[in-house]
């Protein structure tokens, strides 16, 4: 039996729509990064660490330098970061009296937080890592509990501005899976056993520390102007 015109027709479009999903669904996967995945217990090599301490808040001249050990997906380390930090930035680092060093701590019970360490060292590349630090610190809640926290993490580097191009590659590369370890070994080394913990003055001080706390402890090792 003969197919008419109008048959053909819807045919035709039906086809040619299948067609262009195809097309979509494929363009999809072909631009979509590939899943991250950063290794684990991975051989420190010197040019791991050559130049690099941390990452560094405040004036060279401060007469306290603080280490914050820290893990992304610590909710104790969120807490620091929201309540805690401004006052701490505004008040003690801003003024000159502290020198901060950010260092990744992941813990081994935290899925994501190597990728999300790795994340904030890719966007140090490019002159952001505080900003893209920060994103991933207030969006904790949303990341910590999906399947793959990547794709988010990239979101916050396309809302920090970073190119992604060189984002994505950085990712991929895994090229800072040695720092991450690096930074974790000196922790253990100094006798880091949880998140957050700060060393300030040869000692260490283990759980959120108020701004209150930490003024006390800058206080007694370099008395402000005027005492």
């Amino acid at each position: 039996m003969a197919t008419s015109p109008t048959g053909l027709k819807r045919f035709y479009l039906l086809l040619g729509g299948v067609a262009v999903a195809g097309l979509a669904v494929l363009a999809f996967l072909v631009v979509r990064p590939a899943s991250v995945s950063i290794p684990v217990d991975v051989k420190v090599q010197p040019s791991d660490t050559a130049g690099f301490r941390g990452y560094v808040l405040g004036s060279a001249s401060a007469p306290v330098e603080v280490s914050e050990y820290a893990d992304y997906q610590c909710p104790s380390c969120l807490h620091f970061e929201e309540i805690q930090f401004p006052d701490v930035r505004d008040r003690l680092i801003q003024t000159g009296r502290v020198r901060w060093r950010y260092r990744d701590f992941p813990l081994a019970q935290h899925k994501f937080s190597r990728v999300a360490a790795h994340s904030a060292a890719c966007a140090d590349e490019q002159g952001k890592f505080w900003e893209q630090h920060r994103a991933i610190y207030v969006g904790q809640p949303d990341w910590s509990f999906k399947r793959d926290a990547a794709g988010i993490f990239r979101d916050y580097a396309k809302q920090n501005g970073l190119d992604l191009g060189r984002y994505d590659a950085c990712m991929q590369s895994a090229r800072y899976a040695g720092r991450i370890q690096a930074s974790l070994e000196e922790g253990m080394k100094a006798g880091v056993q949880a998140t957050p913990t700060f060393l300030v003055g040869g000692r260490l001080y283990s759980g959120v520390q108020t701004y209150d706390a930490l003024k006390a402890i800058i206080d007694s090792l370099a008395p402000p102007a005027g005492r």
